[in-house]
């Protein structure tokens, strides 16, 4: 694989690791107060943009709109799952990894011709 195609995925990557922290990271800290927990998450999604923007803009060079938002979407499952698993102590289950499969099949036929 290419460094130009391999660019925008590990970008993606980087992004979602953000991404996820700034949706789902507080789920730790309940007693913390909302407004707060919100400021946090837009500081935290700054750094997300920064990456999503040029992944999507250098990813469109080879890939299209269609098949970066499938490519995201498997990242962010895949991201979402250990992140749930280390972070939040909440493995998945059978039925949410047999819903992620369905979701990656959808996003494998985005890139048939």
């Amino acid at each position: 694989m290419s460094l130009d195609r391999l660019y925008p995925i590990l970008l993606l990557l980087g992004s979602n690791l953000f991404m996820t922290f700034a949706w789902y990271g507080h789920l730790k800290y309940k007693s913390a107060p909302l407004t707060a927990v919100i400021l946090v998450s837009w500081g935290i999604a700054f750094f997300e943009y920064c990456l999503m923007v040029p992944a999507n803009r250098l990813g469109s060079a080879i890939y299209s709109a269609p098949q970066l938002k499938g490519m995201q979407e498997v990242i962010t499952l895949l991201v979402f799952a250990g992140f749930s698993a280390w972070y939040l102590e909440q493995p998945l289950k059978w039925n949410h990894w047999a819903g992620f499969g369905l979701i990656v099949v959808a996003a494998w036929l985005i890139f048939l011709d």
